[in-house]
């Protein structure tokens, strides 16, 4: 059956009760074009939510109805995602109008991973099969691949597993039958990215991984600078969406722009600074704390655990290499707003009493000062102990905090990017005079991603404390400090004509 791609796209959407947007079209042209033409190699990029996924889907369907015998393999980032497309696309043969004759006879080669559909030729492989990237392919043969958002955030975070991620994509190449075709579907995630148009000198690239290969990339803005997708993105939501997830992540995701981690940085002029401090009152007995007239509304207190670290004249270099002790304090108001209130680099002194104990004290106080009611510590390494001190110094001054124990699993560079990136280019972090006094500003300045020759404790403590979600505990305590203060509770007083009496 000869029709176009655009048309079996148009009458699915049709049948699902949508419209066919401008953008979805582009894609379908040009996908159907590369067919005809016979090109082998195929590279489609497209913002986020954009519906590439679903419309190689489609396509998929599509190519089985022109010739019921190709067998397709999808590889993508895992075994889940990649069952996701195939199930779509036993959706569309189901119920789409042209592809009824395509359904099997045989229930038992309509799987959730794999299907078969009604075709001339007797072959091993099924029509349609899922992989995950990290599953074994031995065996299997595929006259068209299809890479469905192989390029993730956990197969592309460091050195070696983006060289691990290149070598499985080589592998597939021996499962495509001579003259085959792959087609690439995803997203850059990293400035070294398999989408890369350019090769990457800093990790001596002689060419780019998918050099030769057809492209079509899809921006959420084109170059005049209007939405690809006016109907669902307007320019007002686009611009929310990059003041939320911050310029990097946004050229990154949304306009196929490669961002090199080398070259961000981090820009204390971004930061406003304020004095003045917090400020406890009760109205109508419920809690409430102020931090010049604004109301605070959450707080999340962070402490990543050094030792090694005392107050006498450091003696050597070695000392001043060790890693700190770092208290980190980050307040929110109603509006959004980040109040990085405190960050306390602890130190001990050298006496009878150990160095777990002495910090535990110190960040206990804290804590009670400034009425943190959670406080979480990272038992990476040392911090394993740390937490039962913790409560137990807690309760030795009766201040009620509770005490969360988390470990940190994400590449720190990544983890301080994340957290900065947005905040910082919507001015949206607040930060204490007192931070000045502190290592924090140098560490902002001379931070460089993978660098091991610069201090970043103090940034990776407000980092984590950042993206740290909220924890509001409610004290049913009588003190000042234990009472909630972070606004979830609500005391109403309704005016009643009711009278006992009567």
């Amino acid at each position: 059956m000869t029709i176009c791609f655009s048309i079996f796209l148009i009458l699915w959407n049709r049948l699902q009760g949508m419209s066919t947007p401008k953008v979805h079209l582009r894609i379908a042209e040009w996908l159907e074009k590369g067919w005809e033409q016979g090109d082998k190699n195929l590279l489609l990029m497209a913002f986020r939510s954009c519906g590439k996924s679903t419309i190689v889907g489609l396509f998929a369907a599509w190519l089985l109805l022109r010739d019921p015998n190709l067998r397709l393999l999808v590889m993508a980032g895992d075994q889940i995602l990649a069952k996701k497309m195939v199930r779509n696309v036993k959706r569309i043969i189901e119920r789409h109008p042209l592809t009824a004759g395509l359904m099997p006879d045989n229930p038992d080669q309509w799987a959730s991973d794999r299907f078969t559909v009604k075709r001339d030729m007797e072959l091993r492989d099924p029509s349609m099969l899922a992989r995950g990237i990290g599953t074994n392919i031995t065996g299997s043969r595929a006259d068209i691949i299809i890479y469905d958002d192989v390029e993730v955030p956990n197969s592309c975070s460091t050195t070696e597993k983006r060289l691990e991620l290149r070598q499985k994509l080589l592998e597939a190449n021996f499962v495509l039958v001579a003259g085959g075709t792959q087609l690439y579907v995803g997203t850059r995630h990293h400035y070294f990215s398999i989408y890369a148009k350019q090769p990457r000198a800093e990790i001596n690239e002689m060419h780019s991984f998918l050099q030769g290969y057809k492209r079509l990339e899809v921006p959420i803005l084109n170059k005049a600078g209007y939405s690809a997708w006016p109907e669902r993105y307007s320019l007002r939501d686009i611009e929310y969406l990059r003041t939320r997830t911050g310029p990097n992540k946004f050229d990154s995701q949304m306009m196929l722009r490669p961002v090199n981690i080398l070259e961000s940085r981090l820009d204390p002029f971004l930061l406003d600074f304020y004095v003045g401090d917090l400020v406890y009152t009760e109205s109508q007995r419920l809690p409430c704390l102020y931090l010049n007239d604004t109301r605070m509304v959450s707080c999340t207190a962070w402490w990543d655990p050094a030792f090694g670290q005392t107050n006498e004249v450091v003696q050597n270099a070695s000392q001043s290499r060790r890693d700190g002790s770092v208290f980190a304090l980050i307040f929110t108001d109603e509006n959004g707003r980040y109040y990085l209130h405190n960050v306390t680099y602890l130190k001990v002194n050298l006496s009878n009493e150990d160095e777990a104990t002495q910090q535990c004290k110190q960040v206990s106080l804290l804590c009670r000062k400034f009425y943190v009611p959670s406080i979480t510590i990272e038992i990476n390494g040392i911090g394993k102990f740390l937490p039962s001190i913790l409560r137990r110094e807690m309760a030795a001054i009766d201040y009620p905090c509770g005490v969360v124990e988390h470990s940190a699993s994400t590449n720190k560079d990544l983890r301080i990017l994340e957290a900065f990136d947005s905040i910082l280019a919507a001015r949206l972090l607040m930060v204490h005079e007192r931070v000045k006094w502190t290592p924090f500003l140098q560490e902002m300045r001379e931070w460089r991603p993978s660098s091991s020759k610069i201090h970043d404790d103090g940034l990776d403590a407000v980092a984590s404390a950042i993206l740290q979600e909220p924890v509001r505990i409610v004290h049913r305590r009588s003190s000042v400090a234990s009472k909630h203060w972070q606004g979830t509770q609500q005391i109403n007083q309704i005016k009643s004509n009711f009278n006992p009496y009567q």
